[in-house]
């Protein structure tokens, strides 16, 4: 049993990091998703509301699976997996930035850094696991079409 446990703890923490990275998002995002987020102008190609909790669920699986891949590797303490925590830490504070301090304009400007920490990190994971490189392609894309909704936003607000 203790065998069983210790080869499926790496996979149960690196995913529970990841939707915990969620969570504190999602604090910022629940306070403000039906007051100050309804009250704004948004582009025709806005996805409906209920479509982001699930997404980024599934994001943040698939990025706890590639956190995952890339620990199994003999460099734990890679520039891959520390540009990981980087780009981590970077999309919570987009959603505190963003739903928090309802300010999509600095939101616009964090989230440029965070697409640059996700594709950085996609970059330096290709050498050590691709498979876990591939699992991010998914974020980066999504946060790349966050990123026009946010432009989009802060100009029609």
């Amino acid at each position: 049993m203790k065998k069983k446990i210790k080869k499926w703890f790496p996979l149960i923490v690196s995913i529970a990091v990841c939707q915990s990275a969620g969570g504190i998002g999602a604090l910022a995002t629940n306070q403000s998703v039906q007051t100050w987020y309804q009250e704004l102008n948004k582009p025709s190609f806005s996805p409906p509301d209920w479509i982001f909790g699930p997404v980024w669920t599934l994001l943040y699986l698939l990025m706890g699976v590639a956190l995952f891949l890339l620990w199994q590797k003999k460099e734990k303490t890679s520039i891959a997996i520390i540009f990981f925590g980087i780009q981590l830490i970077l999309n919570s504070l987009w959603s505190i930035i963003f739903f928090g301090w309802h300010s999509p304009l600095f939101a616009l400007g964090e989230i440029i850094f965070l697409e640059i920490a996700i594709l950085t990190t996609i970059i330096l994971a290709w050498r050590q696991s691709r498979p876990a490189a591939i699992l991010l392609l998914p974020y980066l894309l999504w946060v790349g079409f966050a990123t026009v909704l946010n432009w989009q936003i802060y100009l029609l607000n």
